[in-house]
């Protein structure tokens, strides 16, 4: 797969410019205050999204002010834009306080519910921008990322002049600790891909050591360094990038 980042953006509580995160890709670590979420307690850190009307803002979760915080200025030069979202265990807070409902047989929101779903958020990306495009909503494992890669690349093979890919993830419910380990602190990044020969992926079948951060926070410190190369292992998948020098 070849395609060229034309922009990213990132968002993470206390992380919002590009020189946040190169000081954070330095040294990275958890952030201070990344304990887990309760469902009626999310997290005071969100990022900004008023560039919404407030009776928009009002239906985003904390999970879908992240992905539209670091999307819409990426999308703001085109009118219809092809968007893939991967996150692998989405609204977590929301489905957690639903569950609860439903154990103490109170009544169940349909609202709550609809808006629970995974593909909740390009759901709402599309009526609020006005945008038909086709949209795909990924579940992937720890290799999301390469997995919603894979997918903007075929609409670039299909003539789609650009696509926007956004991963995010929220701190979970204390509930969830001991099962979800792969999300150190509330995530969200977007890439704005287009056709190119910039970057290469590819893929091979071995066993390899994990990563130690999520792929996407991993790709972010190899652009804030500047680097050429990276791979990424999960289970037996080896996702190798590369840059093209010239």
């Amino acid at each position: 797969m070849h395609f060229r980042i034309e922009q990213w953006r990132a968002w993470a509580p206390g992380l919002e410019s590009a020189d946040d995160w190169r000081l954070w890709s330095h040294a990275p670590a958890r952030l201070p205050g990344a304990a887990e979420q309760s469902p009626a307690q999310p997290s005071a850190a969100q990022p900004d999204v008023s560039f919404l009307p407030a009776m928009q803002r009002r239906r985003l979760s904390p999970l879908a002010r992240m992905a539209f915080h670091v999307a819409w200025p990426l999308a703001e030069a085109y009118g219809q834009l092809p968007l893939v979202f991967v996150s692998r265990h989405g609204e977590t807070p929301r489905t957690l306080a639903i569950i609860t409902d439903l154990a103490k047989d109170e009544a169940l929101s349909p609202t709550q519910f609809s808006l629970s779903v995974h593909n909740a958020v390009i759901g709402l990306w599309s009526i609020m921008r006005g945008d038909t495009s086709e949209m795909t909503a990924l579940a992937g494992e720890n290799d999301g990322l390469e997995q919603g890669v894979l997918e903007a690349c075929t609409l670039l093979g299909e003539g789609a002049p650009a696509v926007l890919l956004v991963v995010a993830e929220e701190r979970p419910p204390a509930l969830y600790a001991p099962y979800i380990d792969d999300v150190p602190f509330s995530h969200a990044v977007a890439l704005l891909l287009t056709p190119g020969d910039d970057w290469q992926l590819q893929l091979r079948h071995t066993d390899g050591p994990a990563a130690e951060w999520p792929h996407a926070l991993n790709l972010l410190r190899a652009l804030c360094g500047g680097q050429d190369s990276l791979q990424h292992h999960w289970k037996s998948r080896q996702w190798s990038w590369s840059r093209n020098k010239a």
